[in-house]
């Protein structure tokens, strides 16, 4: 069916109803997202999570500029794939660091509201040091995770 469909003039009748078609659909979906904020606001939590993410991949990729230059293709394969998975590795241990601050609070009766945790993303990477400065908590280390950051008011209590 494809095929027949290609090999039909560029203006033929069927790809003009199908613009017109897609027109129609355009509008309804314009007038939806002006009569809904709802999914405005869930088009943009959409949006800012890319973007967030977006940011972390420059933020670890700044090595040449950002650029992939390797030559063959398996190479950018490779290299894209690493991205990815220091990407993956990263988001891992800020959903885990997450879960385990949302468990504390719970433990100590505050209210940890689930609509919240619904706009909490782990993509953040402002703790993360790319500039090769290392200090390693030895205590933390045994522990296996990086202890709670808490506040002085939150340690007292």
């Amino acid at each position: 069916m494809l095929r027949k469909l290609a090999a039909y003039e560029r203006q033929n009748r069927l790809d003009v109803a199908l613009q017109e078609i897609g027109k129609i659909e355009r509008t309804l979906f314009m007038l939806d997202w002006l009569e809904t904020p709802d999914l405005r606001q869930r088009c943009q939590a959409g949006l800012n999570n890319s973007e967030q993410r977006h940011v972390l991949t420059q933020a670890i990729h700044t090595f040449r500029q950002g650029r992939i230059i390797d030559r063959s293709h398996e190479a950018q394969q490779y290299r894209a794939s690493g991205l990815n998975l220091v990407i993956a590795a990263i988001v891992y241990w800020n959903t885990v660091y997450l879960q385990t601050a949302v468990t504390h609070l719970r433990s100590t009766s505050a209210v940890v509201p689930e609509d919240l945790l619904a706009h909490t993303s782990p993509v953040g990477w402002e703790h993360i040091a790319f500039s090769g400065d290392f200090l390693w908590d030895k205590a933390a280390a045994s522990a296996g995770r990086k202890t709670l950051n808490l506040s002085k008011q939150a340690r007292a209590a």
